[in-house]
């Protein structure tokens, strides 16, 4: 009887195989569909080198080589620098049949060509209609008509342990599948405190930025964007941008160029149940304050240093990574509720939320048209304006900050850098805008020598320049 048993067993063996197997994802219905809706990106961007020339070795004077040395190696290493060009990949999907694609601001940030090229390997030159650093997301178009496009889906519908699909180019691969399971919702991660990443085990891998993560129902619901790795290569933690908030940002890219954001003013900490404890919480949520911005929003709405906001415009604040995300989505110059902790209570503010200032990566056409004020002055150099929230932080008065370094740089300045003033023949000029900088520079004679007063992070120091472009 036992045997009998065991043969019946091992007969049901191969049927439970079979019908495990019939419960595993067939992701192939869906490649078909949504396969040829996903594009590679490939980009072209001019740099310059310097060139590293064989300097002197460190030899005594009695050497017999030190003479020879001397004569014959380069003493001047500072040639002038060559152009290169570098190229990268990257993915993207088509969301309209008129040629509108989503992509990584990063896989575009720079570039001065962006070649599409589709599954049925037609090629196009794509323009970029605007793109947001701080989400990485970006919008591109190229001059098509009838494309197939991807179906949208809502990524708050997710649960963790669902089955995702990533399509993209690792390593220039066109159009390759990689399949694994949300592992988790919401992450925040460093620097990133306005975007709630979709984390998953999907294999991503340089290429793969910009690409669409799908549901099983053939729906895009984030955008391949980053992984955790020690290697540079993939390492089981991907991170997806939810594709509501991709939308979001490429509706205002679309419309204005440019993506608008709400800002309060203030710098926070996560409650932890110690501090909960110390405050007189019942649980550890909310956002606590270390610090108001003087003169911001929220000073003017009455928050004070150890608040800890719980609720904004009717939204529980669970954690401080959700503030951020919830007063960014808040559009500028409303008025909104906000609750507070204070003292063992609970209180109610009104405050009128202010604008984050814009990137600089903002709408462009064609090969990156700027305004003037954008184009490299007589010293090479690409300057923009501080907005008040920048002369603020770093309590200054006026200034310009150094956007680009082009052309044969002229004195040791780099990008970051914040020019504060320009002296010439004992004239001491405030930097207070681009324009009128750029103006006191262009009036300059070409052979005259000035100094420009420069802050560098937390230092300051004088920087000369002899001699200026142009006339």
């Amino acid at each position: 009887m036992r045997k009998i048993l065991l043969l019946w067993l091992l007969a049901l063996l191969p049927l439970c195989a079979y019908s495990q197997a019939r419960e595993l994802p067939d992701f192939t219905e869906l490649v078909e569909k949504a396969g040829p809706a996903v594009v590679n990106i490939s980009t072209a961007q001019t740099a310059r080198a310097h060139p590293r020339l064989p300097q002197m070795p460190d030899l005594d004077e009695n050497d017999p080589f030190f003479e020879f040395f001397r004569r014959f190696a380069p003493q001047n290493p500072g040639q002038a620098p060559h152009e290169f060009s570098t190229r990268s990949l990257g993915s993207g999907f088509i969301i309209s049949a008129d040629g509108f694609i989503l992509t990584n601001a990063h896989v575009v940030d720079g570039a001065d060509e962006i070649t599409v090229r589709l599954t049925d390997k037609r090629e196009f030159k794509a323009k970029v209609i605007g793109a947001d650093k701080r989400t990485d997301v970006a919008l591109i178009r190229i001059d098509a008509a009838g494309l197939p496009v991807v179906k949208l889906g809502d990524p708050n519908k997710l649960k963790v342990g669902e089955w995702v699909l990533a399509i993209g180019s690792p390593f220039g691969f066109d159009n390759t599948v990689t399949a694994g399971i949300v592992s988790g919702k919401a992450r925040s991660l460093p620097q990133e405190n306005l975007v709630p990443f979709i984390q998953t085990d999907a294999a991503v891998n340089p290429g793969n930025s910009g690409g669409p993560l799908f549901n099983l129902r053939g729906e895009v619901v984030g955008i391949n964007s980053q992984i955790y790795s020690r290697t540079g290569g993939y390492m089981g933690l991907s991170f997806a941008i939810p594709i509501d908030i991709a939308l979001d940002v490429q509706n205002q890219l679309r419309s204005a160029g440019r993506v608008s954001r709400g800002r309060i003013g203030v710098v926070i900490q996560e409650v932890t149940k110690d501090l909960a404890d110390s405050f007189g919480l019942p649980k550890p949520l909310g956002a606590l304050v270390n610090a108001v911005e003087k003169g911001g929003p929220a000073e003017k709405a009455g928050v004070e240093v150890s608040d800890i906001i719980i609720k904004f415009d009717g939204k529980s604040v669970g954690s401080s990574s959700e503030l951020p995300r919830i007063v960014g989505a808040t559009k500028p110059g409303s008025k909104v509720g906000m609750q507070v902790w204070r003292k063992g209570a609970s209180k109610d503010l009104t405050v009128t939320v202010g604008e984050i200032p814009a990137d600089n990566l903002a709408a462009r056409e064609g090969k990156r048209s700027k305004p003037a004020e954008l184009a490299a002055n007589r010293l090479g150099l690409v300057l923009s304006d501080l907005s008040e929230a920048q002369r603020k932080e770093l309590n200054i008065d006026s200034g310009v900050i150094v956007d680009d370094v082009r052309g044969q740089p002229r004195g040791d300045l780099h990008k970051g850098d914040i020019i504060l003033a320009l002296i010439h023949k004992g004239v001491n000029t405030e930097a207070k805008s681009v324009a009128q900088f750029n103006k006191v520079l262009n009036a300059i004679d070409k052979s005259a020598t000035i100094t420009l007063q420069v802050r560098r992070g937390e230092n300051q120091s004088f920087v000369t320049i002899k001699g200026l472009n142009g006339k």
